[in-house]
Formats: C-alpha cells, structure tokens, sequence
C-alpha cells in the first residue's frame, strides 16, 4: 500500500483548530489514506450558580 502525505495546508490547518478553542476535540477524517474532513467540536462552559 503507498504511503500518502500529509499536507503542510492539512496540517495548519489542524493546528489552528486545536489553537482557537478552549474545550472540544478535533477530529481527522481519513479515508484510503487520506485526508478528507477535518471536524472541530467546541464545549463552551456555562457558569452555572445556584442562588443567582
């Protein structure tokens, strides 16, 4: 099976999603190998009192 490379474009591009948020996940997509979704998943935390 060829190896296919990740490209410098994939790879900023996963850094600045995992950058920009707080909580959350990022998730690569590959299919034969190969890049073809990247996702970004964000938590925001509610402040949540009791008693307001």
């Amino acid at each position: 099976m060829e190896r296919t490379k990740v490209t410098e474009e994939e790879l900023e591009q996963i850094k600045k999603f995992i950058e920009e948020i707080r909580f959350g996940s990022v998730t690569v997509i590959v299919q034969d190998s190969k890049i073809v979704q990247i996702e970004k998943h964000e938590k925001v935390r509610m402040n949540s009192r009791i008693g307001f």
